[in-house]
């Protein structure tokens, strides 16, 4: 068993690669082999969000605070609420933020496949965001 205590690791900024506007990532998590199974704390300011990405063996969100957005390539924005839970399928491509005047937090929960637990792909332009 392994506890890692609240506070006991630093808070980290979304890399600008991944992320658009200011994103914060707490308690990172990862199993050891042969578990596959990692993820972490992500807070979006209001306006952030993450770039279009798809996932080898899906996601699962769980929305804990604020008012979020999330979007499958060619479906609608929808909002997201704190004890909303979202399944991405495998291979689906995705966004997911704060709203343009709320942030939001949520735990994201993926596995790994060989290794890799996410593939990024372009940044979600301003109209794209701002389409619903």
């Amino acid at each position: 068993m392994d506890i890692k205590r609240n506070g006991s690791q630093p808070s980290g900024k979304g890399p600008a690669d991944w992320f658009t506007g200011n994103v914060r990532i707490d308690a990172p998590f990862q199993g050891s082999d042969p578990a596959r199974v990692n993820g972490a704390t992500v807070t979006f300011e209001p306006g952030a969000r993450t770039a279009w990405h798809t996932h080898p063996l899906g996601q699962t969100l769980i929305v804990t605070a604020g008012l979020g957005l999330v979007q499958r390539l060619g479906g609608p924005i929808e909002e997201i609420r704190p004890g909303d839970i979202v399944w991405i399928p495998p291979g689906e491509k995705h966004w997911h933020g704060a709203t343009p005047t709320t942030a939001m937090t949520h735990i994201a929960i993926n596995e790994l496949l060989d290794g890799k637990g996410v593939d990024w792909l372009e940044h979600v332009s301003d109209e794209q965001y701002l389409a619903r």
